[in-house]
């Protein structure tokens, strides 16, 4: 049976903020992006002490750190350099924290990936040795914004590199943002669905006229099937975490940069209202299709 997370800043700069409100949901699985206004990357020796002081005081588990690894320009070597050390410290936040799974990209998104596909698998070399070496999964997110912007590019990634320390983390509504994006489910989560070892849960709609893409609340989109993407996750045994991502704000949507670069007080200033919305309305979707929370009492 799968797990209920929430990625931190969709909620709140402060971590116990965070945890209080998961409690209240009776969610589990929290996933650190920006803490304290600080990127995973920069989080102090006390800061990460007292996460895991908070973590154990509410039951909480640190199911991935969300690294903004290889958000950067293909060919810089000067931001390469400066990614492998965001990487090895994030590598080094997972150990510290218990998670599992990094989230990693793959640059910044000039054109189609089969362009320049050989330099991208040349670039992961590094890091996944560096993976090899923390015992820590990396985890590719389609993103629409880098050269993984789709299912069908980031499984044929995984599957060139061809380890068992890098892996997929499934969102479908970057599917509806990328421009060559499939249908989320069925047709791009079978892409992905092999490589999934995670995955983040937010609803997006394009407007048909202006090919315009927003995030709504969750299930409110239509155009992503969750009760069907819910089933197939049970039906083959999926037993990982998913994540809210929010995404979605009550009074204005968020702009472009912080969607693409997520995170600070700016970013989280209404989320906890608008992740509490989500919240009720994803175990509204949960409830129907017969999902029942593994850490429920029987």
């Amino acid at each position: 049976m799968f797990k209920l997370g929430v990625i931190s800043d969709e909620i709140s700069q402060d971590f116990e903020r965070v945890l209080q409100v998961m409690s209240e949901y009776g969610v589990r699985h929290v996933e650190p992006r920006t803490v304290w206004d600080k990127a995973p990357q920069d989080l102090s020796a006390d800061d990460v002490a007292r996460m895991k002081s908070l973590l154990e005081a509410y039951g909480a588990v640190c199911c991935s750190i969300a690294s903004p690894f290889l958000k950067c320009d293909l060919g810089d070597g000067e931001q390469y350099r400066q990614h492998l050390a965001i990487l090895d410290r994030c590598l080094q936040l997972a150990q510290e924290l218990g998670a599992p799974v990094v989230r990693t990209f793959v640059f910044w998104r000039t054109g189609p990936a089969r362009n320049v596909w050989q330099q991208l698998l040349d670039a992961y070399e590094e890091p996944v040795r560096m993976a090899e070496k923390a015992g820590i999964c990396l985890g590719l997110e389609n993103e629409a914004s880098t050269h993984l912007a789709t299912a069908r590019e980031t499984a044929e990634f995984c599957a060139a590199l061809n380890h068992p320390l890098v892996r997929a983390i499934w969102d479908p509504a970057n599917e509806v943002y990328a421009e060559e994006g499939e249908l989320p489910f069925p047709d791009a989560f079978d892409r992905l669905r092999p490589w999934m070892v995670h995955m983040h849960l937010k609803d997006a709609v394009r407007d048909a006229s202006t090919g315009e893409v927003r995030c709504v609340p969750i299930g409110d989109g239509g155009y992503i099937d969750y009760p069907g993407q819910f089933r197939a996750l049970l039906e083959m045994g999926y037993e990982g975490v998913c994540s809210l991502e929010t995404h979605w704000r009550p009074t204005e949507e968020l702009d472009r940069e912080l969607l693409d670069r997520p995170g600070g007080q700016v970013f989280s200033a209404t989320g906890e209202v608008a992740s509490r919305i989500c919240l009720e309305k994803l175990r509204a979707i949960l409830e129907k299709i017969g999902w029942q929370d593994p850490y429920s009492k029987p």
